[in-house]
């Protein structure tokens, strides 16, 4: 499956620049399924869980390509209604299909999606919005079965604000007369790119971004074309990198706004972080101070998608730092690899108590998810000595090329 070979205690220098974001791209993609038109969407991140989600539109009828960071999708004919449970697995994202297979052909069926194994991930609140606009779902051996011909524009309240529920309702709605509302929405940054998406084909969709969405439906959508945001994450995990090994790194193509819950944990320690426009600048010593608390949240608060990566830096930060994950109940499976590289943590429930270490050392250990993997990376790259991260595929999901943007700054990886 591969690995990464990274001799680590290297400053990183010099200038990356940030990818597509994943997270917008992949119901970006859902939501070409809204027209019959040709849709092009630039920025576009080369990574295993895009051509997924292309290969899944295939199934249904789409024409899908994806070349040099260009997506180019025409849905002129959706032949299927069902997304293949053998594609599903693969890859979380598929159940954004649900709102426009939904939308274009009146019924759906899919197979419980798949992903990275860092918990339930129920998506209960997905079915209930979808119910309260009228759609009949029914589960059965695996498979969530749903009818829209019966769908009405209606006044949704989500009881947690999800990401994915948040935009399966955005995209049904985009296409259902009447004016659809969803309150406690998601805020996350994706969302707003969604509905800049929706937009540029027409659809009238407004309050992305806040608490509160309003969607009225239009008759039919056209072809546009569209650039995807920079994906914030990837972005902060460099930054954390930068942090953790010291030296100085510029990311261009990202909104700093995005990653202002991190950046500000980041500069009241020993690091200076200067942004503008679409620009990052980190200037850091390489000695860590004590983290404040990180408690994950959604968005604005600090990201789930960062607290891996976060754990690395509370690992050798001075004194005791916390960790709580309030999102997924399993992420901390990476602890255990760092501990293999000499960090000193403590777990109990969703709270990791880190008592920081003067340096960490190479090890051989294991990607178990995405953001775990990329977190084991950051902690090969701060390392005294040689580490090898198994399972390099698990970080291919997310990150379009890791190894060329830490080796273009100074870092000494290598994928065997």
């Amino acid at each position: 499956m591969g690995r990464y070979l990274i001799k680590g205690g290297k400053p990183l220098y010099g200038e990356i620049h940030i990818q597509g974001a994943k997270n917008s791209v992949l119901p970006i993609f859902a939501a070409a399924l809204l027209t019959e038109e040709k849709v092009t969407i630039t920025n576009c991140p080369m990574l295993t869980d895009v051509e997924n989600m292309a290969e899944i539109l295939r199934s249904l009828g789409a024409t899908a390509t994806i070349s040099d960071g260009v997506a180019e999708i025409k849905a002129e004919q959706v032949a299927s209604y069902e997304i293949p449970a053998c594609l599903a697995k693969e890859i979380r994202s598929s159940i954004f299909l649900l709102g426009s297979v939904l939308a274009r052909k009146g019924k759906a069926k899919v197979a419980y999606p798949g992903g990275c194994n860092i918990g339930l991930r129920p998506i209960d609140i997905h079915l209930k919005a979808l119910k309260e606009m009228g759609v009949k779902v029914e589960e059965k051996e695996g498979y969530i079965l749903c009818d829209a011909q019966e769908v009405e524009a209606t006044a949704i309240t989500l009881d947690y604000p999800s990401v994915g529920a948040t935009e399966n309702v955005m995209l049904l709605a985009s296409l259902t007369e009447g004016t659809t509302t969803i309150a406690n929405a998601a805020q996350e940054p994706e969302i707003e790119d969604l509905e800049q998406f929706i937009n540029a084909m027409g659809g009238k969709v407004s309050g992305a971004g806040t608490p509160f969405i309003k969607i009225k439906g239009v008759k039919s959508l056209v072809g546009a074309e569209f650039r995807t945001m920079g994906d914030r994450i990837v972005a902060g995990t460099y930054l954390i990198g930068a942090a953790l090994c010291g030296g100085e790194l510029t990311l261009k193509g990202v909104n700093p706004e995005h990653l202002l819950s991190l950046n500000g944990k980041l500069s009241k320690g020993s690091c200076k972080v200067v942004s503008k426009n679409d620009i990052i600048h980190i200037t850091a010593s390489g000695k860590v101070e004590a983290l404040d608390d990180v408690v994950t949240q959604p968005y604005p608060g600090f990201p789930t998608d960062l607290q891996a990566q976060i754990c690395v830096l509370a690992s050798v930060a001075k004194g005791s730092s916390l960790v709580v994950e309030n999102i997924f109940e399993t992420r901390f499976k990476h602890l255990p690899e760092l501990i293999k590289m000499g960090a000193r943590v403590k777990l109990k429930d969703r709270v990791a108590v880190f008592n920081g270490v003067d340096d960490l050392y190479g090890a051989e250990v294991n990607s178990y998810d995405l953001r775990g993997g990329a977190a084991m990376v950051l902690a090969g790259l701060r390392a005294k000595g040689t580490t090898i991260v198994n399972d390099s595929h698990y970080v291919e999901r997310g990150y379009e090329d890791i190894v060329r943007d830490l080796t273009g700054v100074g870092a000494d990886i290598k994928k065997i």
